[in-house]
């Protein structure tokens, strides 16, 4: 299990922390800012001049996931994490990474009052304080950015406000919402993590404007089309169908026709395999007006243009819906590797 001790720079996080361990029997302290320094060291400079700060590099969001679960497979316990997330992208992708492990993770927000936050932040300005200087990703104002992330943060995490408690005491109640399970387990969906190719299939839902469906899955950052994994011995297009209603709570009629087979390529960490697209059909406006969404896979659906599509979605997967459009268009079934046309 990891505790993951969430809030903005100055909320105590790492003297809380180390408060935790103390009293967590056979747990471990985890601090993500090494991998950031280490990413200092490892990458090429060229890589490193990109970006402001490592922690905005896909890589180091994989590091502390493979690192956590390393730690996890070695010590067992419970993994204390002290870190600032302030981007929701992030934490579902640090977060959804560990679900796919079967990690579960205690989401904690360390609260203290603004006035607090700016009174140690003040303090140190001069400094390099205990987090190594680095700032957090994306917003070089972390009280601007913490502000705004409050109302995901707060939903999501269960909050502990610390104006008035010592580091020490901050952990003792830490410790028993812990234990007796008031500080529940995140609320994400745990994917299994693949270990080979796989065979997902996607399912296309229209509009009476010809727009078509894209959801926001909370597991990971950007939109994706409905639709998931096909489980063993399981024909594509039903399982299409069953993403669907899991996803959406709507259940479709007729069996979705075959747009798109396309090949993806392995990019580690991810192992790739082929990805299908169907064409699900147009929903009428009441069917759209019904649709449910599951709070721990996705927080949100939207209908969207093609040209809107191309600005959510990532490159191969816009192009992969590009094609099924036109093929819908054309009433055939198109051959892609990685977006491509081939054949």
């Amino acid at each position: 299990m990891i505790v993951w001790l969430n809030g903005a720079r100055g909320a105590g996080k790492k003297d809380t922390a180390r408060e935790l361990v103390e009293l967590v029997p056979n747990s471990a302290l985890l601090d993500p800012d090494a991998l950031g320094t280490a990413l200092r060291t490892l990458l090429p400079p060229k890589r490193l001049a990109e970006v402001a700060d490592p922690r905005q590099l896909p890589v180091w969001r994989r590091l502390v996931v493979e690192t956590a679960a390393a730690l996890l497979a070695e010590l067992g316990g419970v993994l204390v994490v002290p870190m600032t997330l302030l981007r929701q992208e992030d934490r579902d992708e640090i977060f959804g990474g560990l679900a796919s492990r079967r990690i579960p993770v205690r989401h904690v927000l360390l609260a203290p009052a603004e006035t607090i936050l700016r009174t140690r932040l003040a303090a140190r300005a001069d400094a390099t304080g205990p987090e190594e200087g680095l700032a957090p990703p994306g917003d070089a104002d972390d009280l601007t950015a913490y502000r705004a992330a409050l109302p995901w943060l707060t939903a999501d995490a269960y909050v502990l406000n610390t104006s008035t408690a010592t580091p020490a005491e901050a952990a003792g109640r830490i410790a028993e919402a812990v234990a007796d399970g008031s500080a529940g387990i995140c609320a994400i969906v745990q994917t299994p993590e693949p270990t080979a190719e796989t065979l997902a299939a996607g399912v296309l839902l229209f509009d009476e404007h010809d727009r078509v469906l894209l959801v926001d899955p909370t597991y990971k950052p950007g939109w994706e089309f409905p639709g998931g994994v096909v489980e063993q011995g399981e024909p594509p297009a039903r399982g299409g169908m069953r993403e669907v209603a899991e996803e959406l709570g709507l259940h479709l009629e007729r069996v979705p026709t075959l747009l798109v087979v396309d090949w993806e390529q392995p990019r580690p960490p991810g192992f790739g395999g082929l990805r299908l697209l169907f064409d699900g059909g147009r929903l009428e406006t009441a069917d759209a007006d019904r649709l449910l969404l599951p709070g721990s896979e996705l927080r949100g659906w939207r209908f969207v243009t093609e040209t809107e599509a191309a600005n959510m979605l990532p490159p191969v997967r816009y192009e992969r819906l590009r094609w099924a459009l036109r093929a819908r268009e054309r009433a055939t079934v198109l051959n892609l590797e990685a977006g491509v046309p081939v054949g």
